[in-house]
């Protein structure tokens, strides 16, 4: 099989010095989680290998584009305000001609904001997101801030070379190691906190953003951790630096 035509599926095509992919998924559009690339702090290849092996659709913002393509990485769709470049020249000139162009002017959302828009337009319900901090800290506390908006529209999570993040449902329940670290940040506030299964509880406690944070907790021991909150937005960030 060539592994550049697996359907549903994006393999890299990758340099030379770097091995191809060595398995590939089937996917039907949608049904997995579509990838989404901002233009932010570039992560590992592993990593954006890793996901995209697992993404029937791939959207890169802005500037991430050209990047993308020069690692070898289908893009489906190229967002962007475009108010400095003439995109159908630029996607000529770097041999994309596939890649479907979308135009975003609207000046009161961000790109990341609309990358989320048009993926959920999509009917999307799942989203990965790579690219989104690093770099510019504006933009990287906005793109977090953002997660708010939409928490009840898809399941969006957040990766990085160092973390995985991802607001929490009023009650959430999974499998850890001892000794895992895990942040509770709450999104501004966030009350009524319970968990269980962490080397610091928190029971029945509110959160609150310069007041009273959550970070660098432990995993007690290897089993269910449980986080309950009752209100506000309650951000999980699993380290893995």
């Amino acid at each position: 099989m060539n592994p550049n035509k697996t359907k549903g599926s994006h393999p890299l095509v990758l340099p030379k010095e770097h091995s191809k992919m060595s398995s590939h998924h089937f996917v039907k559009e949608l049904q997995e989680p579509a990838l989404l690339i901002a233009d932010g702090e570039q992560c590992q290849l592993a990593l954006l290998e890793g996901l995209l092996e697992w993404s029937p659709l791939v959207v890169a913002l802005d500037g991430a584009f050209e990047k993308l393509v020069r690692l070898g990485v289908k893009v489906d769709y190229w967002l962007g305000d475009f108010d400095d470049i003439n995109p159908e020249l630029e996607k000529g000139n770097l041999g994309q001609d596939h890649v479907t162009i979308v135009r975003t002017p609207d000046q009161n959302k961000t790109d990341f904001e609309k990358g989320l828009d048009f993926l959920i337009a999509k009917d999307a319900r799942s989203i990965h997101v790579l690219w989104a901090t690093g770099k510019r800290m504006d933009h990287a506390l906005s793109n977090y801030a953002s997660l708010t908006k939409y928490q009840n529209l898809a399941e969006i999570v957040v990766y990085n070379d160092y973390s995985k993040s991802f607001l929490l449902k009023p009650h959430f329940e999974k499998w850890y190691k001892k000794g895992e670290i895990i942040s509770l940040m709450p999104l501004p506030k966030a009350g009524g906190v319970q968990t269980s299964g962490l080397k610091y509880g928190l029971d029945n406690e509110d959160l609150e953003w310069g007041l009273r944070l959550g970070t660098s907790n432990e995993v007690a021991s290897d089993g269910l951790v449980s986080i309950k909150h009752s209100s506000g937005h309650l951000l999980l960030i699993e380290a893995n630096d």
